[in-house]
């Protein structure tokens, strides 16, 4: 018999799964969800067979792959525009510009795809998706390109759709008072640190504590906004949650400028654009398009500087089509498609710095610095925003 306790956290979560049900398409009906998950509640399953029935249901709400579009490439073409997901608001990523325009760094790289395919970065149906959402859309296939904050997984992977090249480490950070002469999160030996109570954040700043002998304290609060008052009442040295949301914030304080986020990202969360599974020479102009602007950077051609005729550099003449080839006939682009999208949209810097710098997202000392920022060809250190080589 499952116990009063038990019971409760199985009815909470059998009755968000009837939620989830309710929501999606799948294979197994509303009402037969919610006589399941009756049963459930009333305490007439063990805790083992509650259990499996929820994987049941989980697995029932996936929605089933679509049949392959065929080429998607020429499907995209015929209807005149690119249908992309984006973050539903997310500042510095995906959100209103003060003309209504969707602007940000998930917004240029969606607006670069289109360059590609179709010649005209506004040639993009915007949707802005909720987290939610976001698997059913880029499984169902009804986008042809998801630029969202989600993270790369193996499950995502192998479940969702095929993650482009990542455009973005996010991942946890720290936020300090500006000019106390703090800039690394090595820094901060004994700092007494904000943080969310009860959360993987916390568990992840207490692993970067270990590891670094950092003598950390810790102030811990119930959510991120009583965490963020905390710090700004000057009850700790430093704040630390996700990056982006730490930028997010910064943008609401009545000094901004007052607070520095330190370069470290110290957990995982990979972030790029997505195409759906299916159509393997689709993901590949994905990806091209990707290895274009971040190449565009290191190469030093940006959106002002595009040559209109052959340098002399075989790499620069290469990537923007002068001579040689690095596949643009395979997938169905143009020779010069290099020149069309830095000339649009920019290079991979120039759109992390119209976005993401004013946030306080620098560059310099952190993941999404370039590779070629190391000091040498082999050194460790150095950025990790990096594609394939265009040959």
């Amino acid at each position: 018999m499952v116990g009063n306790k038990a019971r409760t956290t199985l009815a909470a979560l059998m009755g968000a799964l009837a939620l989830l049900a309710a929501a999606c398409s799948s294979g197994m009906s509303e009402e037969e969800v919610e006589a399941r998950v009756a049963q459930a509640t009333a305490g007439m399953m063990t805790r083992a067979d509650a259990e499996k029935m929820a994987r049941e249901i989980a697995d029932a709400m996936m929605p089933d792959p679509i049949e392959p579009w065929g080429n998607r490439r020429e499907v995209v073409k015929e209807r005149g525009s690119l249908v992309c997901a984006v973050s539903d608001s997310l500042a510095g990523f995906s959100s209103l510009d003060e003309s209504g325009n969707l602007v940000g760094f998930d917004i240029d790289i969606c607006r670069a795809v289109a360059v590609a395919v179709l010649g005209d970065a506004d040639a993009v149906e915007f949707r802005p998706t909720a987290a939610f959402d976001q698997g059913p859309a880029i499984v169902s296939g009804e986008v042809d390109v998801m630029s969202v904050n989600a993270a790369w997984t193996t499950v995502r992977d192998s479940v969702l759709g095929n993650f482009a090249q990542t455009m973005f480490y996010e991942g946890q950070g720290f936020m300090v008072p500006s000019g106390i002469g703090v800039y690394s999160a090595l820094d901060l030996q004994g700092a007494l640190v904000c943080v969310q109570r009860g959360t993987t954040t916390e568990l992840k700043v207490k692993d970067f504590n270990r590891r670094n002998d950092m003598g950390f304290e810790f102030a811990a609060f119930p959510d991120s906004a009583s965490a963020n008052s905390g710090y700004l009442a000057g009850m700790c040295d430093a704040l630390t949650d996700n990056r982006i949301n730490l930028a997010s914030a910064r943008a609401g304080f009545d000094n901004p400028n007052d607070h520095f986020i330190l370069p470290e990202t110290i957990s995982e969360e990979p972030l790029g654009p997505v195409a759906p599974h299916g159509d393997d020479q689709w993901y590949d102009i994905v990806k091209t398009v990707m290895a274009i602007l971040i190449h565009a950077e290191a190469l030093e051609i940006d959106s002002m500087s595009v040559p209109i005729y052959a340098t002399g550099d075989r790499d620069v003449d290469r990537m923007l089509g002068f001579e040689g080839y690095y596949g643009q006939e395979n997938l169905g682009l143009s020779q010069t498609v290099a020149q069309d999208i830095i000339k649009a949209v920019g290079n991979y810097g120039e759109i992390y710095g119209r976005h993401l710098t004013p946030l306080g997202l620098t560059r310099e000392g952190s993941r999404n610095a370039l590779w070629s920022s190391a000091p040498c060809g082999f050194c460790p250190k150095g950025g990790q925003i990096y594609a394939a080589p265009m040959r």
